[in-house]
């Protein structure tokens, strides 16, 4: 600004510059030395700072309002991402009564093939721009998420024939204590002294709802385990290939390989299918199977690990055990005793113990 007889210079600049006076330095009373602006040099550069004029400021402000403006539009994402996962857990919840009434009429690797196929056809319709033109990394990400999934569904399906849903539901639930472990195995990351307790009172609760009396282990909760460690593997896998690949594509790739897996292995097992027993509540169930917990679900549990942290995500996805007794007990009449009770409590609070640290820690 120019320089004028009582008028403060820099004002523009939010210090106060008063002319000079008895050789006392212009810009004395702001604490700094200001020389005269010389061509090429901005005035301020003596005192290693950069004084713009009114229009970058003023690019300045809009720039921080894109940046808030930004940071409201990924909580909102996170927001829809915990909601869905949320949304997530209370399908999965119901599915266990539906798979149990399902597995009476039809072979639980049909059934697996079924759904699989249902939401792989389902998935492919609707995202077919995106796994029209694919890479042969996705091909290989997404197959073996692909096995995995395949083969956890599998021992959980067939645990479940042999067990209550209510107990399949809670020792599934076992990924979220894993998951750590798995992470040390595989990304070199130990595991902390909360993971390693909750692994003590998980085991305790495990054999609350899984040892009868002559502490025999029942032939459903021990493939119902298996399909905990294989699940947790399933995660720990997402976590690694979403950061770089389209969550979408692997989900689709994903439910064609576990699809095609269980087609393979039905017949092998099971013979042949009577499709005439596929009709009323049966045919219901396959579907919401297929386009509800299985599409739809994974769909939102892939979707929302990129924007959540795996600890919020597996904290959120452990509610599928708490959803699947209440549903269990209100839809299947299972009866609710106190062991029963004991090691839901104890298997809950493992898994909060577990991720509590780690979200603390993150």
């Amino acid at each position: 600004m120019p320089k004028k007889r009582g008028q403060e210079i820099g004002s523009t600049y939010g210090c106060t510059i008063m002319p000079k006076k008895h050789g006392q330095e212009i810009g004395s009373t702001c604490g700094c030395t200001i020389m005269p602006k010389k061509r090429g040099q901005e005035i301020g550069s003596t005192y290693g700072c950069t004084i713009m004029p009114k229009k970058r400021g003023q690019e300045i402000g809009k720039d921080i309002i894109r940046v808030h403006m930004n940071q409201m539009a990924e909580k909102g994402i996170k927001a829809l991402s915990v909601f869905g996962l949320v949304v997530t857990t209370i399908i999965w919840g119901s599915a266990f009564v539906v798979m149990k009434n399902s597995i009476e009429v039809i072979p639980p690797a049909y059934v697996l093939a079924l759904r699989f196929s249902i939401a792989s056809v389902g998935l492919v319709i609707v995202f077919w721009k995106r796994v029209s033109v694919l890479k042969f990394q996705d091909l290989l990400r997404g197959g073996l998420l692909g096995v995995f999934l395949f083969i956890s569904y599998f021992f959980q399906t067939y645990g479940l024939k042999y067990t209550t849903a209510s107990k399949n539901a809670f020792i599934t639930t076992l990924y979220v204590i894993l998951v750590p472990f798995l992470h040390w195995f595989f990304n070199k990351k130990s595991p902390t002294k909360n993971n390693v307790a909750a692994a003590f009172i998980a085991v305790i609760g495990l054999a609350l709802l899984s040892l009868e009396g002559d502490l025999s282990v029942n032939i459903g909760d021990f493939l119902t385990f298996i399909c905990g460690f294989f699940y947790a593997i399933h995660i720990v896998f997402i976590d690694r290939y979403t950061a770089d690949h389209d969550p979408v594509v692997l989900t689709v790739l994903q439910m064609v390989a576990a699809a095609a897996l269980s087609w393979l292995v039905a017949p092998v097992l099971e013979g042949n299918l009577d499709l005439g027993v596929i009709q009323g509540s049966i045919l219901t169930g396959i579907l919401y199977l297929g386009i509800f917990s299985t599409m739809l679900c994974f769909l939102f549990q892939n979707m929302a690990q990129k924007y959540l942290s795996p600890n919020t995500s597996s904290i959120i996805l452990s509610f599928e055990a708490v959803f699947g007794l209440i549903f269990s007990v209100a839809l299947l009449g299972e009866k609710v005793t106190p062991r029963l009770i004991g090691g839901c409590m104890l298997m809950f609070a493992s898994i909060i113990l577990s991720e509590y640290r780690k979200k603390s820690s993150s």
